[in-house]
């Protein structure tokens, strides 16, 4: 039997399909080696957009005025596998366990990032660099679209009941920080290499510390603890189990909560890649190339906040629920995102850039923080990968990762206004879900299987 615990009992007395953890020391061990692989993997994804601008022209001619859409044309071309990479691994994770599923997400991901890292550029292959890149960039949506499902899944099934919301608020906290690193590696390039060496060949690096990074992650995760039962495992390999991981079941029995996943993912995610990829991309471009490093640092910084403040809002919700957390980002998400997108290009103080950001990064927590724990709260173990996956990568290939590619082309035709219109619009309807088709603090399936987050005592699992 796992370390994690002993298989937890659904309603009833029966044998059900988690591990309970039996420790906060457990807890903690587990969240580590379960969030380095999403550190790695979204370090993977941001390393494309942070240095887009520096090596577009290495696939797209230089004297294309269109070469910057195309080149986040990929960036959202990448979602298209999303829904089918949180089919594949959700499936797996809900059969086979949410170690095995991990371990090979990861290791996709890290052979990408080699690839790009040592592909030929459009000046040794002409049309089939760009080729290669988007078929890389695909088999990369496909591995991101099985880690999120799968990771949110296990952080929420491996934390203590009393402390789900602040274990599994990790999965942003090394969300943002692959962006973080991402940046951060764009600084150091920046402060000890000409720009040109950069957009010639320096690109490159970024790519290549992503593949040796999950190198490391493959070693950590060789000993995390397994949150499926083995009861559970064994009897899906002995055909005793044909439901679990089941896209029939998914859509029959389960649809009216995969829709909800779906909705309260849409604004959420629409307003994540607008304030983290649209935003810095804003302050780059506003600052010039004379003014890169210090638009640099202000994208540095205003991301490391976004990253440390989301074990605080896993904490609070903790204490006064999911709900409250959601409608807080809803009001302030239709409220700010005109202010922010309106303002952010017009100005070259980086104080100013940074305090800008940072109010979208502290409404945006709202949701960032919690969004995991309230998407594996509300579906049983057996399902739980495939309906958390499934539901965030479809919200998130429509309206998270064609966000920064609508905006290129609707800044470019003068319409930003149409863009800032169409975020709010999109907020909105999920901010009418937060507050009519929600819940606070009700008993969840997760409570079920793993006691009950609001009546535990604190001390509870130590």
């Amino acid at each position: 039997m796992s370390d994690l615990g002993r298989p937890a009992l659904a309603e009833g007395g029966t044998l059900d399909a988690t591990v309970k953890p039996i420790s906060t020391q457990r807890a903690i061990l587990n969240t580590i080696k379960g969030s380095s692989g999403n550190l790695v993997e979204w370090y993977d994804v941001y390393i494309y957009t942070v240095f887009a601008a520096y090596f577009e022209n290495q696939f797209f001619d230089s004297n294309d005025k269109n070469s910057t859409i195309y080149v986040y044309g990929i960036f959202a071309v990448t979602f298209v596998m999303r829904p089918i990479g949180s089919w594949f691994f959700g499936r797996f994770a809900d059969r086979r366990g949410r170690k095995a599923a991990l371990t090979v997400s990861i290791t996709l991901m890290s052979a990408c990032s080699m690839i790009v890292a040592l592909m030929p550029t459009r000046e040794s292959i002409g049309i089939w660099a760009a080729i290669i890149l988007i078929a890389v960039r695909l088999l990369q949506g496909f591995a991101t679209g099985g880690e999120y499902g799968t990771s949110a899944t296990y952080m929420s099934e491996a934390a203590t009941a009393n402390r789900r919301g602040f274990f599994s608020s990790f999965q942003y906290v090394t969300l943002v920080g692959g962006h973080v690193l991402a940046q951060f590696t764009l600084l150091i390039m920046i402060s000890v290499m000409p720009v040109q060496d950069i957009k010639d060949w320096g690109w490159r690096i970024g790519f290549f510390i992503g593949g040796i990074a999950a190198l490391v992650v493959l070693w950590l995760r060789r000993t995390m603890d397994e949150s499926l039962s083995a009861e559970h495992i064994a009897a899906v390999k002995e055909g005793r189990d044909t439901g679990s991981g089941s896209l029939k079941e998914l859509f029959t029995t389960y649809w009216r909560k995969l829709l909800w996943v779906f909705l309260v993912t849409a604004g959420g995610t629409i307003a994540f890649y607008t304030y983290s990829v649209n935003a810095p991309a804003i302050v780059k471009k506003a600052f010039g190339e004379d003014g890169a490093t210090a638009a640099t640092w202000v994208n540095l910084l205003s991301l490391i906040l976004l990253m440390v403040l989301q074990p605080v809002g896993g904490l609070i919700s903790d204490r006064i629920g999911r709900k409250p957390m959601l409608v807080f980002f809803g009001v302030g998400g239709v409220l700010y995102t005109w202010v922010l997108i309106t303002y952010l290009p017009q100005t070259t103080s980086p104080v100013t850039a940074f305090a800008l950001t940072a109010i979208g990064y502290i409404m945006l927590t709202g949701y960032t923080s919690v969004n995991a724990i309230v998407k594996a709260e509300v579906f049983p173990a057996h399902i739980r990968a495939l309906g958390v996956g499934l539901g965030y990568a479809l919200a998130n290939s429509i309206f998270g990762g064609t966000a920064p590619v609508i905006y290129q082309a609707f800044s470019s035709a003068g319409q930003t206004t149409m863009f800032i219109v169409y975020v709010t619009a999109v907020i909105a309807v999920s901010l009418v879900v937060y507050v009519f088709f929600m819940k606070n603090r009700s008993v969840t399936a997760l409570d079920r299987e793993q006691g009950n987050a609001w009546t535990e005592p604190v001390g509870a699992g130590r």
